[in-house]
């Protein structure tokens, strides 16, 4: 049994076909410290019998007459062994050629990307799940190097939202020129002057953390049309696959990709640990030369702004709360989405 591993998990599954007579069958997909690609799964009742798995670059174009793996369901894990870190695979899982499940890494291994995840294969309240392939999250794109250009090519990005601010992409424009890029900046308030306060030594941990409630309260109160420009990029199906950017890809974009999964019914903590995740996958090495000569006090900041914080977020859906009444009016006023678009955009993105 994969107990707690597989619990942690149960958002990103991708239920194909259920009815009530079908089996509960539970799957994730883990990239190991090597790079291959670790496969588990859990059903319930069990079941015997064989589990086939075919292997693609797109998760909506598998050949299933010819599997890469067979594997007693019994087993619960398998492994595909690859030494090819360009391209992203996806897996068709067939369970005694009956019940089907798609599954995919959540996370796309880069050398100079922060934080580039996919956001497929959570679940909705009834049933459905996100598509994988279709929309992406990450930080800057300002330094890629030539493999993770040839990466992004094969995730066949055809729009960059970056959410950057007007002086942060002058300063460190996008260096990748094969996809539409919209910028649509999200102001930051007060936290554009933290890293001057922070080098000067005029910054606690505590002062963080106040700038981080302004920011996440800002995102409600003065940059919610701006949001709401970035989600109706969504309603264009000739925008897909969409990958949108920030800093580090963790407060802006981690905002308005928590937006995007409540107006697909994802539930609150599927769309909690989506935001959360964020820390999983966040290289602060790069700072190590800079960091190791501050204070304390600065050490403990830079911690804070780099650290995804569910009380931020629980902030400013409390924020929502309290000036639209709920989540769901906050989407249909305040982001402008109708019932009609966010019927769209579950046609375009719900299995």
């Amino acid at each position: 049994m994969l107990g707690k591993t597989l619990s942690l998990f149960a958002s990103v599954i991708l239920l194909v076909g259920c009815s009530s007579n079908t089996p509960d069958i539970q799957a994730i997909c883990l990239r190991d410290d090597i790079g291959n690609y670790v496969i588990k799964w859990e059903t319930d009742p069990v079941m015997e019998g064989i589990v086939k798995m075919t292997v693609s670059d797109n998760p909506d174009l598998f050949t299933s007459d010819s599997p890469i793996i067979y594997a007693n369901i019994k087993d619960g894990v398998a492994t595909y062994i690859t030494n090819d870190n360009i391209s992203r695979k996806y897996f068709r899982l067939s369970f005694n050629d009956k019940y089907a499940r798609i599954i995919g890494a959540r996370s796309a291994v880069m050398d100079s990307v922060q934080n580039l995840r996919d956001l497929g294969g959570y679940t909705s309240t009834n049933g459905k799940t996100v598509k994988w392939g279709k929309v992406f999250r990450s930080g800057e794109l300002s330094s890629l190097s030539e493999w993770d250009s040839i990466r992004l090519d094969n995730l066949g990005i055809k729009t960059i939202i970056d959410l950057r601010t007007n002086q942060e992409t002058l300063t460190a424009p996008i260096k990748y020129t094969k996809a539409n890029i919209l910028q649509i900046p999200i102001s930051v308030g007060k936290i554009a002057d933290a890293p001057q306060r922070v080098i000067e030594g005029r910054m606690r941990k505590g002062d963080a953390g106040v700038y981080m409630e302004d920011e996440y309260l800002q995102f409600v109160t003065d940059n919610t049309d701006q949001f709401a420009k970035v989600l109706e990029q969504f309603q264009n199906e000739d925008n897909y696959p969409i990958l949108i950017s920030c800093s580090y890809g963790k407060d802006r974009t981690g905002f308005l990709t928590a937006m995007l999964l409540a107006a697909l019914d994802i539930p609150r903590d599927a769309i909690m640990e989506d935001y959360l995740t964020s820390n999983q996958y966040i290289d602060t090495s790069h700072l190590a030369d800079i960091v190791k000569h501050l204070s304390t006090d600065a050490q403990e900041s830079i911690t804070v702004f780099l650290t995804a914080n569910e009380g931020l977020m629980d902030l400013a859906f409390h924020k929502i709360k309290k000036e639209y009444g709920s989540t769901e009016k906050y989407l249909s006023k305040g982001l402008r989405l109708t019932d009609k678009k966010r019927e769209r955009l579950k046609d375009i993105l719900l299995y």
